[in-house]
């Protein structure tokens, strides 16, 4: 213990504000089990009451893993195991939830092994005999065409699946995409406490890349920054999901086109004094992530502040934020949420492009898409619309707005991206959002 508690402080005080409380790999792995024992046991049966799904089935095999299935192995399972069958039964009159595995041994502490492979060798027989044994109504299966973190069931599960499923079960097999998706999406009270130090440690990593710790102006390249980020986040013993990018915006140049902003970035630029700095960088830890885009403004020489012109955007991209939050109301779908967003932002006299996306389990996770980069007009669904807003969510509130600088004679994008999380009460930011530019030096 000791020795544990050595290791702890040595991540803990070793590498700056950034690692505060950054737990070793045997302390994650309680935490994961317990938020994982937590969502089986209190938000699954709701959700399966809600969507009205009376039996999930999950399946996959190694290294091929459906992407809810992974949320739902234990943190000592990095991967599936030859082939994986879960089964999830609701009974929603005797409230009896049934959390079964189709394996020879139990998988975590939750979900209870339900094969004997001495008495029935065959794994697809046995899954079948738990089905005929429940009746279940609906047989949810992870198959969607709008939702691809619901769409984990591979063409040769499924149809091996309706090979050895009865025939009269074939007409209750439904996709499972409501139910993955409010799985993937919903965040229990405690994941969100998680959230915000997860957020909080972000802003930290940030605060250092865009200081004179890492940054001399004149000397130090975007591409140098970038992955002085990416090794900060490895020698936290943590992970990115997405490689970091940095960008400049200064006075000399024109305003590229959006693609600019996602893939053409040059490499190896130099940044100097007068520089307008944009980071885009998100974080992994305990199943949960980041995503987040900051600004920071390199002083010249005599500067103490940011010219007020700069300060001015980024109220602009602030005020852009205000709108899309207010804007998020339950029951609205992504494209409703968009549309009117747009609408009351152009009304103001701003010029903004609206992307958000949900966050949590994963980087771009399942739930309501609020508008794409590249379609502005709204996400389209095989059903006509998009994933409508429900509580207990949080997103990456991630947009943009043009901004013209005569100081500078081109126009500038703003561009913003900071946890936001939708709950009873409303909108509120994970852990606060940019409203002054970082300065380097500070």
């Amino acid at each position: 213990m000791k020795q544990l508690l050595t290791l702890f402080l040595v991540i803990s005080l070793g590498f700056g504000a950034s690692a505060q409380q950054i737990l070793p790999e045997s302390q994650r792995a309680r935490v994961v089990d317990e938020l994982l024992r937590e969502r089986l046991d209190s938000l699954l049966p709701v959700l399966m009451d809600r969507t009205g799904i009376d039996m999930w089935i999950l399946i996959s095999r190694e290294y091929n893993e459906d992407p809810v299935l992974r949320t739902l192995l234990p943190a000592t399972w990095l991967n599936a195991r030859r082939r994986t069958m879960l089964l999830f039964y609701r009974d929603a009159t005797s409230g009896r939830m049934d959390k079964l595995a189709v394996a020879r041994y139990n998988i975590g502490e939750s979900i209870q092994s339900s094969w004997d492979k001495e008495k029935e060798p065959n794994q697809w027989k046995r899954l079948i005999d738990l089905i005929q044994e429940r009746d279940p109504s609906r047989i949810g299966l992870n198959f969607s065409a709008d939702h691809n973190i619901a769409d984990g069931l591979d063409k040769t599960d499924y149809e091996l699946f309706m090979q050895y499923l009865p025939g009269k079960y074939k007409s209750r097999v439904t996709s499972a995409e409501e139910l993955a998706v409010g799985w993937i999406e919903t965040r229990t009270p405690r994941e969100m406490v998680l959230m915000s130090h997860l957020v909080e440690i972000t802003h930290n990593v940030i605060a250092e890349a865009f200081s004179t710790a890492v940054i001399t102006p004149g000397v130090t390249t975007t591409t140098e920054v970038e992955w002085w980020m990416r090794q900060k986040v490895t020698d936290l013993g943590l992970d990115t999901w997405f490689h970091p990018t940095v960008d400049i915006q200064r006075s000399a140049e024109k305003l590229e086109g959006h693609l600019y902003s996602f893939s053409d970035r040059p490499e190896n630029s130099v940044i100097l004094p007068g520089d307008l700095l944009h980071c885009d960088f998100g974080i992994t830890y305990l199943r949960l992530n980041t995503d987040c885009q900051q600004l920071a403004y390199v002083l010249k020489p005599g500067e103490t502040e940011a010219p007020e012109f700069l300060k001015d955007a980024l109220r602009k991209g602030n005020q852009v934020q205000d709108v899309l939050t207010s804007n998020m109301k339950e029951g609205l779908t992504g494209n409703e949420i968009l549309a009117n967003s747009l609408s009351e932002a152009r009304s103001a006299g701003l010029k903004p492009s609206i992307y958000t996306h949900p966050l949590g389990s994963y980087g771009h996770s399942a739930g309501t898409t609020i508008g794409m980069w590249d379609a502005q007009e709204g996400v389209m669904r095989a059903d006509g619309e998009t994933y409508a807003l429900r509580p207990a969510t949080v997103y990456a509130i991630e947009l943009n707005t043009t901004v013209t600088l005569p100081e500078w004679n081109r126009d500038i994008r703003v561009m913003l991206e900071e946890a936001g999380y939708f709950g009873p009460e409303g909108f509120r930011y994970v852990n606060g959002r940019q409203t002054q530019l970082r300065l380097i030096p500070r």
